[in-house]
């Protein structure tokens, strides 16, 4: 299958706004038309200065079409820009509910050991960091390409040999420009891992500076900290001192045509093949050209930074959801069984082989081994963590997959070692478990946990704030709640 282009895969997330996309290239393109016209005016005041007019109503017309030109070309991009803006907010807003739409249809275990910090980074930082680029790119870039290709094409109306002069020194600047851009997906690709990496570091450090503290680790746990920023910064130093040359050296060569076309205009001039009211247009018309050709080549890096956030918002979006019937069903019992039951986090290594196991309902069963001996995994599993490719795994004589997610959920609750509480009140964390639950049942279930007694013991009792995560409670206490 051919790889879809970045542009081409936000351009299908956003089918709803193509509309509004479409009308503000349009008015750009127009903006753009109408911008030409101070260029036009302009040459034509110098031709009639030169030529000895001194009568101001001579230069009247000319000066309305150049502020009405100007006039026109700001109202018309500025309109572009604003219908551009809000077809990248719906656009920003579709894809990040997809996104949140999709991590619930993902294997539990996949989002639990997937770090916060990545989500938080795709999801906010990253699709966030599109804004700039998509509000502008279509209107802005077509715009950008737009002008100089219509300004060269007059040019060459004009005069063949110095509009090949004014575009002499592109292919040089192209080509610095080229040493740079090359790369620049892999570099930004790399940027991109330095930070989500820093940002999880930074993550895990501050959620678990309790435990660091407790068991005096507080020196390794910062070292490593320390070195993931580094190791950021110091990636974007290398990356910075590669990309300054080329830059440097592609953005003095873009504004360059007079270097080409005034020395060989004055000698096609003084030689009688070029009149003074052509080569001043000329030279008007190739001073306007360098600012939106370098406006549009700086679309290339944007171009690449969302390349890489598409790429990474597809890894989501694309990845494979648990594959659970959505009929309900009825358990005969809740008996839970493995049928030789295999199971690895990865192809590479198998934790469990050909697993049998059965647990009759209403017993209590330990599962007791050595560490790394797949005890986590299978409780997970019968949890619904996974879904296993090889072997069965029944509830109540029902195969797990035949079982709705949020029935399953319904009959399975499990307690982990990590756990996290809304800052919201008691009585609300716990009715994250039964949406609709009346205060009676929330105050049984803590009663039924043993919460009840902690619980009384709270300044607001069930309407206790418990604090971002829980902080204002225990470790044992959240764990219980």
């Amino acid at each position: 299958m051919k790889k879809q282009s970045p542009v081409g895969r936000i351009w299908e997330l956003g089918a709803n706004e193509h509309g509004k996309l479409i009308t503000a290239v349009i008015l750009a393109v127009i903006g753009v038309a109408c911008g030409m016209a101070p260029y036009f005016a302009a040459a034509k005041i110098i031709v009639l200065l030169f030529g000895g007019e001194y009568t101001f109503s001579a230069y009247i017309p000319w000066l309305i079409t150049a502020l009405a030109g100007f006039i026109l070309r700001t109202l018309l991009y500025n309109g572009a820009l604003g219908i551009s803006h809000t077809a990248t907010f719906n656009i920003l807003k579709t894809i990040r509910q997809k996104l949140l739409l999709k991590l619930p249809r993902l294997p539990l275990g996949t989002v639990i050991d997937t770090k916060s910090g990545k989500l938080k980074e795709i999801i906010v930082d990253q699709v966030d960091g599109m804004e700039t680029t998509l509000a502008h790119l279509f209107p802005e870039m077509t715009a950008n390409i737009t002008a100089p290709l219509l300004t060269v094409i007059y040019l060459f109306i004009l005069d063949w040999r110095l509009a090949l002069l004014s575009l002499a020194v592109f292919p040089i600047a192209f080509i610095f420009m080229m040493t740079v851009m090359g790369n620049y997906a892999k570099d930004y690709e790399g940027a991109v891992k330095a930070t989500t990496e820093m940002s999880g570091t930074v993550i895990e450090y501050i959620n678990g500076i309790e435990v660091i503290k407790a068991f005096n680790q507080g020196k390794t746990s910062y070292t490593k900290l320390t070195d993931k920023v580094r190791a950021n910064a110091q990636y974007y130093y290398d990356w910075m001192r590669r990309s300054q040359l080329g830059m440097s050296l592609a953005y003095a060569f873009f504004p360059a045509q007079m270097h080409t076309v005034l020395p060989f205009g004055w000698i096609f001039y003084t030689h009688g093949s070029l009149t003074a009211e052509t080569f001043i247009t000329v030279v008007i018309l190739a001073l306007g050209m360098a600012a939106p050709i370098v406006a549009a080549f700086n679309f290339v890096d944007t171009l690449a930074q969302v390349g890489t956030t598409v790429a990474q918002v597809d890894e989501i979006l694309k990845a494979e959801e648990q594959s659970h019937a959505e009929k309900s069903v009825t358990f005969n019992g809740y008996g839970i069984e493995l049928k030789n039951v295999s199971f690895g986090y990865n192809s590479d290594a198998e934790i469990l082989h050909n697993v049998s196991l059965f647990i009759p309902q209403n017993s209590m069963t330990a599962l007791v081994g050595p560490s790394g001996s797949g005890k986590s995994t299978i409780a997970k599993l019968i949890a619904g963590f996974w879904d296993v490719k090889n072997g069965v795994i029944t509830m109540g004589g029902s195969d797990l997959k035949d079982i709705p997610l949020n029935e399953l959920y319904d009959q399975v609750a499990f307690v982990t070692q990590d756990n996290y509480l809304f800052d919201d009140t008691v009585r609300e964390n716990i009715r994250m478990g039964k949406k609709g639950a009346t205060d009676a049942e929330v105050e049984a279930a803590a009663h039924n946990a043993g919460c009840d007694s902690f619980i009384s013991g709270l300044e607001n009792g069930y309407d206790t704030v418990v604090g971002g995560g829980g902080a204002h409670l225990s470790g044992g206490e959240r764990q219980r709640i």
